[in-house]
């Protein structure tokens, strides 16, 4: 019978293999290690990185808390029991390259105390500029997870990732998207040992694909006006999490350590006034990309 207690091991195991590959493939970086307690009961541990030769600032998030539920979350959440239990891995990469990607991952697991339960999470890309051939090669990387499972999975995790990563007030995605879900609970097709299968398989493709990303990228030569259109990225990835994100708002509401909510920032982000760039150059030719409902699995440029 699968319990909360397995969920939580396998998901602290998750959260150090992901460590130890990100470190050996960046060569220079270490993650260091914080525990840390809430006083409403649990904890979790942060591993933070910061200033190696291909990471930035990287952040790898494991928590596991209990205890009531404050009202504006059960309004939210369309629920009436407070005694709650959630774990789950986090997960925001920076790197220093322009010409890479930053990428979010969260696995997590939601246990009420009458029995209540569900799974949540996914997996998306921004690339400071879009590259057609990885953008598709990423999709295809979470599209081949997810039909091993279901194949409804893909077309509508991705359909969610991109009404749910989108930065509303500039009518532009975040970057490419991925996939993200909800509220998973078992049903005649797929029974909750299965949706624990399916959630740790996608946090087992983490590694693979972001040292993909790492090897290919790591060593592509950039100039200072493409480091200027980072840190511009940047700042839109800073209005979405502080705007938008659910598990942001959740992490601050329910009394989390703030330091470990908020290490999905970038260690820097610029806001330039009413930037204009030319027609089809790389950032005007980004910017384009940048909408839902690209069906990048199978794009064709």
């Amino acid at each position: 019978m699968l319990t909360k207690e397995i969920v939580t091991d396998r998901l602290l195991q998750l959260q150090q293999s992901i460590c130890t590959a990100l470190e050996n493939e960046d060569g220079v970086g270490k993650f260091s290690t914080e525990n840390w307690n809430r006083d409403g009961g649990g904890g979790g541990v942060t591993r933070i990185l910061q200033q190696g030769a291909v990471i930035e600032k990287g952040g790898v998030n494991f928590s596991a808390v209990h205890g009531e539920l404050p009202n504006s979350i059960k309004k939210e959440l369309k629920i009436d029991d407070a005694v709650f239990f959630a774990t789950g891995v986090s997960i925001v990469i920076h790197p220093i390259s322009p010409l890479l990607p930053i990428i979010h991952m969260n696995v997590r697991y939601f246990e009420l105390a009458n029995g209540d339960y569900w799974f949540g999470g996914g997996i998306d890309l921004t690339p400071h500029y879009v590259d057609v051939a990885d953008a598709r090669w990423f999709h295809a990387q979470l599209k081949g997870t997810c039909d091993q499972f279901d194949l409804s999975y893909y077309p509508k995790f991705k359909k969610w990732a991109d009404d749910y990563f989108f930065i509303a007030h500039r009518t532009e995605t975040r970057g490419i998207g991925g996939i993200f879900f909800d509220r998973l609970t078992a049903n005649d097709s797929i029974g909750k040992q299965k949706l624990f299968d399916f959630l740790m398989h996608l946090g087992d493709s983490f590694a693979p694909i972001y040292l993909h990303f790492m090897r290919n990228k790591r060593l592509l030569d950039f100039t200072a006006a493409q480091k200027r259109w980072q840190l511009i990225r940047r700042g839109r990835y800073v209005e979405f999490n502080l705007v938008y994100d659910k598990g942001t708002k959740f992490g601050l509401e329910t009394s989390g350590r703030v330091e470990s909510i908020l290490m999905s920032l970038p260690e820097q982000a610029n806001w330039f006034y009413n930037e204009i760039y030319a027609e089809k150059s790389a950032e005007s030719e980004t910017l384009k990309y940048l909408k839902k409902g690209i069906d990048w699995a199978s794009f064709e440029s």
